[in-house]
């Protein structure tokens, strides 16, 4: 699966000793031998979207999955000028640029919004993905590798059915679309 040069796992086996599989009805659809994304798509033909997502957000190095957050939290957003508007700004910074300050900015709006909603897990997977995750006056603590993943996916899902859960299934299949031209190499733009 050469075209997906994002991702650099070559089987799906390198990505679950990361990622806990909650759906036991979805385990018959992942080969752990597969390519991620072969699993990916696998798992949405068979409407397991919540395992699809927490797989491809592991599968994405760290900038392009909070992209992939932040494309999925902008589709579902209410308002630019509101607490989630500005936590998707702070997360959308961090992808650009992803500074301390900007970091720490993320840190704030999720804190803020007590991490209840799409757009503040768009920021905490921003904060999770480097830095420290100790209070500032505590000694510093890395976060696990794989952290942020999780928090993408939490925030991918939520975008998904937030507003119009009877339309869910569509958002799913186009925020696959979105991660998938981003394992590509694209811009999430689709």
């Amino acid at each position: 699966m050469s075209e997906y040069i994002k991702i650099q796992a070559q089987t799906t086996q390198e990505l679950l000793e990361h990622l806990d599989v909650s759906d036991d009805d979805a385990k018959p659809f992942i080969q752990q031998e597969q390519h991620p994304v072969i699993v990916v798509k696998n798992l949405f033909e068979n409407k397991f979207f919540i395992e699809g997502i927490k797989l491809l957000a592991h599968a994405l190095p760290k900038r392009e999955s909070v992209w992939w957050a932040c494309l999925a939290v902008r589709q579902s957003l209410v308002a630019d000028e509101s607490e989630e508007g500005y936590a998707l700004q702070s997360a959308e910074l961090w992808a650009r640029q992803p500074t301390e300050e900007n970091r720490q900015q993320c840190k704030q709006w999720a804190e803020k919004l007590e991490y209840k909603t799409a757009a503040s897990w768009a920021a905490t997977a921003a904060t999770w993905c480097t830095g420290s995750i100790a209070d500032p006056d505590q000694p510093e603590v890395a976060p696990p590798e794989q952290l942020y993943a999780h928090a993408v996916a939490g925030a991918v899902s939520l975008a998904a059915v937030v507003n119009e859960p009877s339309r869910s299934e569509e958002y799913y299949t186009h925020f696959l679309q979105q991660g998938l031209n981003l394992a590509a190499g694209g811009n999430g733009q689709v």
